[in-house]
Parts: structure tokens; sequence; C-alpha cells
């Protein structure tokens, strides 16, 4: 019997996640049909994605790429319809048509696309962690009251829904878990002096040892706020206590994340690292396809090692952890202050080791408030920005 094509949204097609996920889709063309795509800025490479996929509509980040993009789709005889703004990328996320969206948009800006495609009832392939650092409580609202099949993309999420009983609704606990063990690289930073890290540059934070990554994520993972945004990504998605999810260093990245049981087991998903496993398992869920990822030689790696993290050495988890213990608006202004502070660095105006202090200070700023509605969460978004923009210009004046 033959598998009902899946018609596919993919926002953020022209980043790391999006690439992956055609990747995948290009390898089962019985199965999947691409509907829509989006891509901020990266034109070209999004034009070579709709000659390739034919997708009905793409969206840009404004109307003068859509533009320009739309002349080069018209000069190729390409029919795809172009479309800029959050609006359209909302519009392409609730396709009435469309049965899966790919959530890959990354920051902040990805929240109101996702929420639109838990607001259809589709099934989300969430590769944006934000949405739920920033909105956890309003987003998982809306994937419950309208039926939408949410699945974790990140791999340490996607490895730990694997590790899990089926049925986890009632509780972790009254299903026998005991712990979460998110685990993390280290990154390239992990053995690094101490005294050397203020001096760091933006090449050398994005020269991650195991994964591909955007500049932003890959500094995310230098200062291993990755690592503490997916914990409290882990405590919407999974309804896990803070108390239950820890953090281990793993520097090969082949164990991607573990669960433990009452009874001592502990269960493991493990793989290359490669984005496309995760893509592919949450794609064909709750079937298995192929990926295009090489078969994981454990003989050939032959060690995996295990450590715990220095809060010294990476204060934005410490900071992380905080900020969901605190809860309300933290988690938002915490994600708000830190991509403000990722993009001084990557401009040259922050230093590393300045990030979680721009961080640590902005959460000290900005006054706790409840969050209850989604402009709650655009309010302490906007609180977050603010403040930790006028930290960082304060250290350019320091710096002049």
């Amino acid at each position: 019997m033959s598998t009902p094509l899946q018609r596919l949204v993919v926002l953020g097609a022209t980043g790391s996640i999006g690439v992956n996920t055609l990747d995948v889709v290009a390898r089962h063309p019985d199965r999947f049909e691409v509907l829509a795509l989006s891509g901020l800025h990266k034109i070209d490479r999004l034009f070579e994605q709709c000659l390739r996929f034919r997708p009905r509509f793409a969206v840009v980040g404004s109307a003068t790429m859509a533009s320009r993009l739309e002349q080069m789709l018209a000069m190729a005889g390409a029919d795809t319809s172009v479309m800029a703004g959050i609006e359209s990328l909302e519009r392409i996320a609730s396709l009435p048509e469309a049965d899966t969206v790919m959530a890959a948009i990354v920051g902040a800006a990805g929240l109101r696309p996702a929420l639109a495609a838990a607001k259809a009832g589709k099934k989300v392939l969430l590769a944006n962690k934000e949405a739920l650092v920033m909105a956890g409580a309003v987003f998982m609202k809306v994937v419950r009251q309208n039926g939408a099949i949410l699945l974790p993309i990140d791999s340490e999420h996607n490895a730990i829904f694997q590790s899990l009983p089926y049925d986890y609704s009632s509780g972790l606990e009254n299903k026998g878990v005991r712990r979460i063990l998110l685990t993390a690289s280290g990154g390239p930073f992990r053995q690094l002096p101490l005294e050397a890290l203020a001096a760091v540059t933006p090449e050398q934070a994005c020269a991650h040892p195991n994964w591909v990554m955007g500049r932003k994520i890959s500094v995310d993972s230098a200062t291993m706020m990755n690592k503490g945004l997916e914990v409290i990504e882990a405590h919407w998605l999974f309804d896990a206590p803070r108390q239950s999810i820890e953090v281990v260093i793993h520097p090969q990245s082949v164990v991607h994340s573990m669960v433990e049981y009452a009874d001592g087991s502990v269960i493991a998903q493990l793989g290359n690292p490669d984005m496309r496993t995760p893509i592919a398992h949450a794609l064909a869920y709750p079937e298995r396809i192929e990926a295009g990822v090489e078969p994981l030689d454990l003989c050939r790696i032959g060690t995996l090692n295990f450590e715990r993290p220095d809060l010294v050495r990476f204060p934005c988890l410490g900071l992380a952890y905080a900020a969901l213990e605190r809860g309300g608006n933290a988690p938002a202004v915490l994600n708000a202050a830190n991509e403000i502070a990722v993009e001084a660095f990557l401009k040259g105006d922050l230093g590393f080791t300045r990030i979680p202090a721009v961080i640590e200070q902005t959460l000290a700023d900005v006054p706790w408030t409840e969050v209850a509605t989604l402009q709650d969460v655009l309010a302490a978004d906007a609180a977050g920005r603010t403040s930790a923009q006028h930290l960082v210009a304060a250290d350019r004046r320091r710096q002049a």
C-alpha cells in the first residue's frame, strides 16, 4: 500500500535545518510535496530551491527582496508566488492543504509563524527552540486546544522523545522517569584557559567541533546558552520539572541525550552528528525512512566521554536555569538579551565574556511580570531587547 503524499511547508528553508530538511525530502519524492518555502535574505539559495522543488509559495523578508526573487523566477519560467513579511509567514504556516510545517526560523522571529501552524492544527516539526523558551505556556496551550502534533527537531529533544515511553502525557514520574539527561558537546572553548575567553573572536566561536550550524547558534553553543535554552524547551515539551533536567557534556556528540528510569535503566539515542537523522525521524513519524546519514561505527569511535558542565566557564547555562525557575517573563527576557548580545559579539561590538554579563544585567533590570498571552510574550521580548541594547551601547562607549 502506497504512503499518502505529505504536503510540507519549510519555514527557514535557506538555513542549515531547512537545507537538511530538503535534502531528506529529495530522497523521497514519492512521500513529500513542498507547498511553500521561506528564507530571510539568502535569495540565490531560495531561488535554487524554488526551481528544484516548485513550491506554490515563497516568502522572503522584504518587499524589495520579493520583487527581486519574483523577477528571477519569472525569467526561469517558474510560477511560484512570492510574498514578504511576518503575515505571509503566518499565512503559509497555516495553509489549509498543508499537512506538516517545519518551523526552522532562528530566534524570536520564528515564534509567530510556528504559533500559526499550531493554531491551524498542523504537524509541527519544531526546530525553533525560542518559541517554547519565550512562550512555553502559551504555545503548549495552543497545541493542545487545536489538536496539533508537536515533534522536536533539536537532536537532543528528538533523542529524548525517542527514549521516553510512548505515552508520557500523564506525567514523567507516573511513567517511571527519574531524569532527563541533555548532552552537550561543550563547544570550541571547553578546554580553553578561562583567562583566554575574553579575547576569542567570532570566527573562533563559530568553529564548532562537531556540528555545521548557523553563526548565532554556533555562538550559543560556545557559551552553552543553547543548552540553557534547551533545558527550558525540555521543560515545556515533556512537562518535566526543572530539577529532573540535567546537562552532561559529551564531546563526541554521539549520544544525543538520555532518559533515566526509576529502575536504574538509562535509554539513550545514538547516531552520527547529522541533523538529517532527527529531521527524517520527525518527517516520517511514526515510520522510519532513509536519511542519507552515514552509519554509526562505535568501534572506530572507541571511547565516549562525559563530564559535568563548569558554570564558571559557562555562566549562561546557570542564567537559563535561573530564568526557568523564576518563570513569568524571565525566559523571554533571557532569550531577547541573548539575541542582542550575540548579535553585538558577531559584529565586534561586544566581548565574548560580556555576553553573559549583558544577559544577567538585563534580567535584573527588566521588572518581572506574569505571562498569559502572546502580547505579554512580545512585550517581554521588546523590554529585554531595549534593555540589552542600552547595555551593549554602554559597553561600546567604554571601548571607544
